[in-house]
């Protein structure tokens, strides 16, 4: 890779690295063209919900208190059940991530004595403590409630080990199959609406009484089906991620068979409420509403920044996941194994710099909770966490890798390469 020295350089190597940047744009003119498409193809979903169900600024009005008679929320709970494939669904903005709707509903499922696999591999680091493989004991981990957990450990490949997934369901114990459909913190391919349908259909073939669950979070709108769509119990998701636009305050959702929505229900509020209550005020229906219509653009846009990045780090001579071009799956995340602490934290800095909130913070690896290994996080956006904005991060460990997510729309990467490059060669300058 050529280095440019920024303190002598100044502007000139500023210039050089968007020229790079801006010829790998004109390159990925066919690339982004097949993103619109599914774009179109989703909006088209989505609008289709919209209007069957006939929703109008009568939905917007919210609710206080128990919100009893909400029929902005009941309406909003039917379209996001009808994008999602699925009979029912719970969009509510008492989720407070992606991980708390996933606890939600597997412990809406699973009971004492039951077993719970996960198919692809070791999940997402923020679910070690949910489950019990790490965390604070007394804390009520599945574990702790007597709930046994395996792990599917993935092929040489990165994927699903088919041949060990036809015989790993133990009938009569085995009540939760998990699977992850992105790559969360590992460097293995985001899994395809396909291989979740052929893993549905091997899981039941063992058992029909398993249910399956999907974690969905970066997968919203990356295909034109999603997991319900091809025989998942549930799937669960953050709305500060793909399915609110960038624009829903917060909030997370679970979408599935309607008698396990009902148990998600009791769990994330209390036995005996059921699904018709949960307060929410009309400024943030209208926001979950608008952020579901806007999120097939949006994720869009960070389809095309994810294909941006692979583009010039590849070019650049780093290891990306998916490889550059026109991937076989569409993924949210971008990985870049970038070989070290400094080069970590230098990309991320560069990255931080060119974010519209918090530009002036220098981002340093840390102990964030849920984590087991200390995270460095790029992440000025409008709402807190937001990786639908615009973000690169990554836990502090070998082989370093960073992950990229999100973004407004892809010029918006364009620039934030700009900052993260002309940091990370300085780095790399001293580090030689």
């Amino acid at each position: 890779m050529q280095v440019c020295n920024l303190s002598t350089l100044g502007s000139a190597c500023l210039g050089h690295v968007e020229r790079r940047i801006w010829a790998c744009s004109q390159d990925l003119g066919p690339v982004f063209s097949e993103i619109d498409r599914l774009v179109a193809a989703n909006v088209r979903k989505v609008q289709a919900a919209f209007r069957a169900h006939r929703i109008g600024p009568h939905h917007f009005q919210g609710s206080t208190g128990y919100g009893h008679g909400d029929l902005g929320r009941e309406a909003l709970d039917s379209v996001m059940a009808a994008v999602m494939g699925a009979e029912a669904a719970l969009m509510r903005v008492q989720f407070v991530s992606g991980t708390h709707a996933i606890a939600s509903a597997l412990y809406a499922v699973l009971r004492p004595g039951d077993e719970m696999l996960a198919v692809a591999g070791h999940p997402y680091d923020t679910m070690e403590e949910v489950i019990g493989t790490r965390g604070t004991p007394g804390h009520g981990s599945l574990m702790e409630w007597g709930v046994s957990y395996r792990e599917l450990p993935l092929g040489a490949d990165g994927r699903i080990d088919w041949e060990g997934l036809a015989k790993a369901i133990v009938p009569g114990k085995t009540r939760v199959a998990h699977i992850q459909r992105s790559c969360g913190y590992a460097l293995r391919p985001t899994l395809s609406i396909d291989e979740i349908e052929r893993a549905v259909k091997i899981i039941k073939a063992q058992d029909p009484s398993v249910v399956i669950t999907v974690d969905n979070c970066y997968g919203e709108f990356t295909d034109t089906r999603e997991p319900c769509d091809v025989g998942a119990d549930l799937c669960m998701g953050s709305l500060i991620k793909n399915p609110g636009g960038t624009i829903a305050p917060g909030g997370g959702y679970v979408a599935g068979r309607a008698d396990l929505i009902g148990r998600v229900a009791a769990r994330l509020y209390a036995p005996g409420i059921g699904i018709d209550a949960g307060g929410v005020p009309g400024s943030t229906l209208r926001t979950f509403f608008q952020g579901l219509f806007l999120a097939p653009q949006t994720t869009g846009e960070a389809l095309k920044g994810g294909r941006l990045v692979a583009e010039l780090l590849h070019r650049e001579g780093f290891t990306v996941i998916p490889s550059p071009g026109l991937p076989d799956v569409w993924s949210m995340i971008t990985a870049v194994e970038l070989r070290s602490k400094g080069a970590m934290t230098a990309f991320c800095r560069g990255i931080q710099r060119t974010c519209p909130i918090g530009s002036y913070i220098r981002p340093e690896p840390g102990v964030t909770a849920g984590y087991g290994d200390e995270v460095i996080f790029a992440d000025g956006t409008f709402i807190d966490g937001s990786t639908a904005e615009l973000s690169a991060d990554g836990p502090i460990r070998p082989p370093y890798v960073v992950y990229c997510q999100g973004g407004t729309h892809w010029t918006h990467w364009a620039l934030a390469l700009e900052g993260a490059m002309t940091s990370l060669q300085e780095e790399l300058a001293r580090e030689n």
